[in-house]
């Protein structure tokens, strides 16, 4: 197992920017594919992108194509969420996640994860 802890949530208005870090920790952790789900309120809790500690893929969730931008630094062990152009419908709490089943194009389902994070809330403003 690994252990997360996000961190980076807040308010900001429509069309501002947040960026969310995961410090990821324990053993064998770059045997993880790393993701990010979010949980908005009385919603289920929904893939929004994924990313391997090697190697260039990234997999993300239609509604969030071209505003949303997963990364990492492995020497930080630190995965990132970099958000723009946010709107009201992306207020939810947002949760790191860990998963031992590779990666592929496609939604992540959450039965698929082995560790989560704490969430972390973001909320967009009108």
């Amino acid at each position: 197992q690994v252990q997360l802890v996000e961190s980076g949530g807040g308010l900001v208005q429509a069309g501002g920017s947040l960026r969310l870090s995961c410090i990821v920790s324990g053993r064998a952790f770059n045997s993880f594919g790393m993701a990010w789900f979010r949980q908005g309120p009385g919603k289920e809790r929904e893939f929004v992108a994924a990313i391997n500690w090697s190697g260039p893929s990234t997999y993300y969730t239609d509604s969030v194509k071209g505003r949303f931008t997963i990364s990492r630094d492995s020497a930080k062990t630190t995965v990132y969420l970099q958000m723009n152009n946010l709107t009201p419908e992306d207020t939810a709490v947002y949760y790191c996640a860990a998963t031992l089943f590779p990666l592929s194009p496609g939604i992540l389902e959450p039965k698929k994860i082995n560790s989560w994070g704490q969430g972390t809330q973001v909320t967009v403003s009108s």
